[in-house]
């Protein structure tokens, strides 16, 4: 007789105690060497985890992508494996395996994805709700295969002799970020972890994670999904991931260090370390304003990074309230997804997403207005590195309006079929949809299905995950918007279902 695949029930449980990339087609990824046993072994000298989950972290590593599905279903599906443990074993084996250099992304997406795949998993129905983990550890085999064929990182243990006492580790911290040491960084991480509080800790990190603009945003979105999943798998794997957070922080690959330099990828945040001091000192009592979020909109297809942040403290000072800021800071981001749907606009959302979660989390008031200064400041570089990729079409998110549709146009099929031929079409019949009263839980379970059948990105999972999060995070008036524009990079019903699909459920089927 056949087992049966776990249910809600079971999952859920699993997940709370403690608290296809590239399948299809010829993407770059499936023209990768499978990881052999022997390429999987670990050099001496390599971090080692503690004893509950490094065995099932091993199984990752060592299984070929061709077979790791279905030996990790096996012990899925027979109790053997809970979801927590898969999240942890999955997240330590990207850490452990991929090397967030040259760039804080392409095969380090595989360790970026791994919340927003969690993120989809606990809002799936029960037919849906394994895939996503399953996808992302297809992801791990790929960035694992391109990372050898890169020359086989693998993270080193800490200098234990260099490693300072705790009660200095945040001081020891900062200092070694503020001048780009790796090696002094390193050390201070490691006490970071095994000493202040997780709250103390993530302020640290904060104070760093959006000061520049190297690799579009990746830096700040390692912090938030980092934390994130430590928060869901436990305090007591954070070294290994902070380790591999900072060296991913410092990653300036092919330019001078940036602490005796003058670089453009810094200016943003060494202006806004002193322009964060101009705010009212009441500054998150002001009001919601409308007419201020619509300004900025306009101001941001236009002004520099700097102009922009000069209107953000002239608006709080004139009793703005933060969430109209931020109403237009993510309107903005979506904005550019309409009028270029591509990468880089994507990230526009993605890094919003983490930094407005780095500012709901962190505890400094200082820090919070920094990083709405530093998210104000990004937003015109995305536009700018966007044309640096290709035309920006004219589509102004203000000037989305509801579609005059006929009940079948107005269904989610409808609206989803319509995003694969009319883009704009489709985001105007979704704007009559919510504007007609329907739940948006039904337009975010439609969307969320057809990441898993559809998607075969990790740009899939993380730009899904943070826009159906962050729809709640703007104030009424432009919430709706918001998520009509996202359609422009959202799968949809015309597309192929991938084979991965298949191949996770008849393996938790076998």
């Amino acid at each position: 007789m056949n087992r049966q695949t776990p249910g809600r029930r079971t999952f859920l449980k699993s997940a709370m105690v403690g608290s296809t990339c590239g399948w299809l087609g010829e993407s770059w990824m499936n023209r990768l060497t499978p990881v052999r046993a022997d390429d999987a072994v670990l050099p001496a000298g390599s971090v080692r985890f503690d004893d509950d989950i490094e065995p099932l972290v091993r199984l990752l590593e060592e299984t070929p992508r061709g077979r790791v599905i279905e030996e990790v279903a096996s012990r899925v599906a027979t109790g053997r494996v809970s979801y927590r443990e898969l999240l942890a074993a999955l997240f330590l084996a990207g850490v452990r395996n991929v090397e967030p250099r040259p760039s804080v992304g392409f095969k380090f997406h595989a360790v970026l994805v791994v919340h927003s795949a969690h993120l989809a998993a606990l809002a799936s129905p029960d037919a849906d709700r394994w895939l996503p983990i399953f996808w992302a550890i297809d992801s791990f085999k790929s960035s694992q295969a391109r990372d050898i064929q890169e020359g086989n990182w693998t993270m080193s243990a800490v200098d234990e002799p260099s490693v300072p006492q705790p009660h200095v580790a945040v001081d020891r911290f900062r200092a070694a970020m503020a001048d780009w040491d790796p090696s002094a960084a390193d050390v201070a991480t490691a006490a970071l972890a095994r000493g202040p509080a997780s709250g103390q800790v993530f302020d640290a990190y904060a104070e760093f994670a959006a000061r520049d603009f190297r690799s579009i945003g990746h830096k700040v979105i390692y912090l938030a999904n980092a934390h994130r999943t430590l928060e869901t798998i436990g305090w007591q794997y954070a070294e290994p991931v902070l380790r591999s957070l900072t060296y991913a922080m410092l990653n300036h690959v092919g330019e001078p260090n940036p602490a005796m330099s003058d670089l453009e990828a810094d200016r943003d945040g060494r202006v806004n370390r002193d322009r964060a001091g101009e705010f009212r000192k009441d500054w998150l009592t002001g009001r919601d304003d409308a007419g201020a979020t619509a300004e900025l909109i306009k101001a941001f297809r236009s002004v520099s990074p700097d102009d922009a942040c000069k209107l953000v403290v002239e608006q709080i000072n004139a009793g703005v309230g933060q969430r109209s800021i931020f109403d237009a800071i993510f309107s903005s981001a979506a904005e550019l997804t309409m009028r270029q749907p591509a990468i880089v606009p994507l990230h526009a959302m993605t890094t919003t997403n983490a930094i407005h979660y780095t500012f709901r989390t962190c505890t400094d008031d200082s820090l919070r207005r920094y990083l709405l200064l530093q998210n104000a400041a990004f937003i015109p570089r995305f536009r700018d590195a966007a044309v640096g990729r290709g035309r920006l079409q004219d589509r102004w998110i203000d000037e989305l309006e509801p579609a005059e549709s006929s009940a079948e146009e107005g269904t989610l099929s409808d609206i989803f079929q319509q995003l694969g031929k009319d883009p704009s079409q489709a985001a105007s019949r979704m704007l009559a949809y919510l504007n007609s009263g329907n739940d948006v839980g039904d337009a975010f379970r439609h969307a969320r299905q057809l990441i898993f059948l559809k998607g075969n990105d990790s740009h899939d999972y993380k730009y899904s995950s943070a826009v159906l999060e962050d729809y709640h995070q703007l104030t009424p008036a432009f919430r709706d918007r918001y998520l009509a524009a996202s359609l422009f990079k959202m799968r949809n019903e015309t597309e192929p279902t991938t084979a991965l699909v298949g191949r996770i459920r008849d393996a938790l089927r076998a």
